[in-house]
């Protein structure tokens, strides 16, 4: 079982905000190291309703990303989160939309079984909506 995926960010507060609005997220206490190792560092645990959790965190010592947000490159390409409905997918699109939020892909139905839309979170990162295949 997956237990959490990790994240850095310039905008802690911003990507708590984004995944507890868009999937139901929930955090407990925003986390703040106070050692000299990990001086700055703070964090949030996203979980879901699955078990599953978004570990989001910042630390002033990180560097930015080398890539353009939504560009696609080696490495981990997006988070996908599972939907009940097409409206809900349709729903979350139109929202993003309504929010000012880039919109990669609409909502569309893919080769492989798929519902699924494709948006940009507060970073650039690409997150999948999608209905699991029956």
């Amino acid at each position: 079982m997956l237990e959490h995926v990790a994240i850095w960010t310039k905008n802690l507060e911003e990507m708590k905000d984004f995944y507890c609005a868009y999937f139901n997220g929930r955090t407990g206490e925003r986390y703040r190291s106070d050692t000299d190792f990990s001086a700055h560092f703070e964090s949030y645990f996203v979980s879901f309703g699955d078990k599953s959790r978004l570990e989001l965190m910042e630390m002033a010592t990180i560097p930015a990303t080398a890539y353009a947000p939504g560009e696609e490159a080696t490495g981990l390409t997006h988070l996908a989160f599972a939907v009940d409905t097409t409206e809900a997918v349709d729903e979350l699109a139109r929202r993003a939309h309504a929010e000012g939020r880039t919109v990669l892909l609409e909502p569309h139905m893919t080769g492989d079984g798929y519902y699924e839309a494709c948006l940009l979170d507060p970073d650039g990162n690409r997150v999948e909506i999608t209905v699991l295949p029956a």
